[in-house]
C-alpha cells in the first residue's frame, strides 16, 4: 500500500504476532513477524522498510534489540507498547502506536516511516581513492566537468592562469590540480595570500631581503619566488595587491628575474605563476584599483569556479567526500537521510563548499556516530516540513489548542511590556472578540509563513507553537501556505 520495502514485526506474543499478520494482510503490507529470539545479525541484513517493536518479555532482549537499532539507523522504528522511553533517545524512531490498532492510525505511521526514508534516495557512488585525479574536485555537474576539462587543457603548459570565483568555490584545489597535473609536479607548490599579508612586508615575503634591509632583517632570507623555484607559485586573492605591488610583480612576469629587497644581485624566477581573486578585475580596472596591462599577463588562461548553488546535484557526493576526510582524521562519520539531504540541496549556499564542510563539521560534533535528519540541522538549514506522528488520541481538540495558543498570546511574564497586547478601552457598543482575536491570529500566521517563505515548520517555530497546532488552525482558517507565499 505505501510502497516501502518489507516490515519486520517483533513480539514475543504468538497472538499478537498473528495478529499484526492479518493486519498488515488487510493494508497489503509485505511484512515478516519474529519473537525476540528469532533476531540475530542476519535479520538486520535485510532491507527494512519500517520496524514495528511490540511485547518484548526478557529485559535482555529489549537491550539487545535495541543495540541492533541503534546499528541500523537507518530504518525507522514504531513502538507498539511500552518502550517509547527506551527509543526516544534513537535518531530513527518515529513514534509510537495505541491498542487497538486502527486504519487511519497505522496508514499516519507508514507515511511517518515513508517520510523518514525519504521520497527519493541518492545512491553516491564510492569515490576513487586509486587516481588521485582531480581527487579534491568532488562532483558529476556539467559545471564541475567543463572545470576538469579545463585542467587537463592547461596543466601541461606554462600558461599562466587565473582562477575566478566566490570565496569558498575551491580555487586552491583548482591550483593544486593545476600545478600535480604539470610537468612542475614534482617540484614545490607555494601559496602565498596577498590579502593576508601586511603591503609594508609583502614585497619582502615574494622577493626575499638581504641582510640589513629594513630593521629587523638580522639575516638574509629567501622569498617565496625563490621557495618556488622549478614549481608554481599560487597568489591568492591577487585582488588585494596594492598598486606599488602590482608594478613589481608586473617587471617580474615580464622579465622573469628580480632582486631582493636591499640586494643588488639580479636571481632568474623559474616559476608558473597561478592567481585567485573572488573579486571583479574588470571593474577594479575601471576604478584605477588594478593595473589593466598585470590583469591582461595573469588573464592568459581564465577558469571561473561555479558557485555551490550552481551546482546543488553534486551535494550527496560533497557530503561523502567531506565525511571520507573527516573519519579519516579520527572523526565518527554521521549518516544523512535522504530528506535531509534534500533540505540542503534547496539551500542557497552563500558560504559555498565551504560553508558546507564547517556545517559537517558541526553535525560530526553534535551527533558523532548517529543518524541526520531535518530536525537535527541547523534552522536556517531546514527547507521541508518535518512530520511528528502521534497516535490520534494524544492529539489537543482544537479548543484546546486555541485555549493554549491565546495562553501564549496574551502572556506577559515572556515579553517585553511593549510588546504585550492592550486595548485602550471598549466601544461603547461593544464588539465581537471571537471575530477579532481570529482576525489577529489569522494575521500573525500570515505574516509568520511569510517571513519563513512558507515553511511551516519555521513558522511554528516562530510563533512558538508545535508544528501540528499550526497546520490544525491553517485548515481551520483555510490558509495556503503556497497561496501565501
Amino acid at each position: 500500500m505505501q510502497g516501502l520495502a518489507k516490515t519486520l514485526v517483533i513480539d514475543d506474543d504468538q497472538q499478537y504476532r498473528h495478529d499484526f499478520s492479518v493486519i498488515l494482510n488487510f493494508l497489503g503490507e509485505q511484512h515478516v513477524t519474529l519473537s525476540s529470539e528469532e533476531i540475530d545479525n542476519s535479520v538486520w541484513g535485510n532491507a527494512w522498510g519500517a520496524c514495528l517493536l511490540g511485547n518484548i518479555k526478557a529485559d535482555k532482549a529489549v537491550s539487545r534489540i535495541l543495540d541492533f537499532l541503534r546499528i541500523n539507523n537507518h530504518i525507522p522504528v514504531i513502538a507498539l507498547s511500552g518502550h517509547e522511553q527506551a527509543l526516544a533517545g534513537l535518531p530513527n524512531y518515529v513514534g509510537n502506536l495505541e491498542l487497538p490498532l486502527n486504519y487511519s492510525q497505522l496508514t499516519n505511521a507508514f507515511r511517518h516511516c515513508q517520510e523518514f526514508l525519504g521520497k527519493r534516495a541518492f545512491q553516491a557512488p564510492q569515490l576513487g581513492r586509486k587516481n588521485t585525479l582531480f581527487r579534491s574536485m568532488v562532483g558529476r555537474s556539467e559545471a564541475i566537468s567543463e572545470i576538469r576539462h579545463l585542467i587537463e587543457q592547461v596543466s601541461t603548459t606554462e600558461a599562466s592562469v587565473l582562477i575566478l570565483g566566490e570565496s569558498g568555490t575551491g580555487k586552491e584545489v583548482v591550483a593544486r590540480n593545476i600545478h600535480y597535473h604539470s610537468n612542475r609536479g614534482k617540484g614545490p607548490f607555494v601559496p602565498v595570500n596577498c590579502g593576508a599579508i601586511p603591503p609594508d612586508l609583502l614585497e619582502s615575503e615574494l622577493f626575499g631581503h638581504e641582510k640589513g634591509a629594513f630593521t629587523g632583517a638580522i639575516s638574509a632570507r629567501k622569498g617565496r619566488f625563490e621557495l618556488a623555484e622549478g614549481g608554481t607559485l599560487f597568489l591568492d586573492e591577487i585582488g588585494d595587491m596594492p598598486m606599488s605591488m602590482q608594478v613589481k610583480l608586473l617587471r617580474v612576469l615580464q622579465e622573469r628575474c628580480f632582486e631582493r629587497v636591499g640586494g643588488t644581485e639580479t636571481i632568474k624566477a623559474n616559476v608558473r605563476i597561478v592567481a585567485a581573486t573572488h573579486r571583479n578585475l574588470e571593474e577594479m580596472i575601471s576604478d584605477n584599483t588594478f593595473r589593466e596591462d598585470l590583469y591582461y599577463r595573469l588573464n592568459v588562461f581564465p577558469i571561473e569556479m561555479p558557485a555551490l548553488r550552481g551546482r546543488i546535484e553534486d551535494i550527496p557526493l560533497l557530503l561523502q567526500e567531506l565525511l571520507a576526510r573527516m573519519e579519516a582524521e579520527g572523526a565518527k562519520p554521521v549518516y544523512f537521510t535522504p530528506r535531509a539531504i534534500t533540505s540542503l540541496m534547496d539551500h542557497d549556499w552563500p558560504g559555498n563548499i565551504r560553508e558546507l564542510a564547517n556545517l559537517v563539521e558541526r553535525l560530526i560534533i553534535l551527533y558523532p556516530g548517529e543518524m541526520v535528519d531535518v530536525n537535527h540541522l541547523p534552522m536556517k538549514y531546514r527547507y521541508c516540513d518535518l512530520p511528528e506522528f502521534q497516535p490520534e488520541e494524544n492529539f489537543l481538540s482544537l479548543e484546546d489548542q486555541e485555549r493554549a495558543a491565546l495562553a501564549d498570546m496574551f502572556a506577559t511574564d515572556s515579553r517585553e511590556p511593549e510588546e504585550t497586547l492592550s486595548l485602550s478601552g471598549l466601544p461603547p457598543e461593544g464588539l465581537n472578540l471571537k471575530e477579532m482575536l481570529a482576525e489577529l491570529e489569522v494575521d500573525m500566521i500570515r505574516q509568520a509563513l511569510e517571513a519563513q517563505s512558507g515553511v511551516v515548520a519555521r513558522a511554528a517555530d516562530m510563533l512558538g507553537m508545535r508544528r501540528t497546532t499550526l497546520v490544525e488552525k491553517m485548515r481551520k482558517y483555510g490558509l495556503n501556505k503556497e497561496e501565501i507565499r
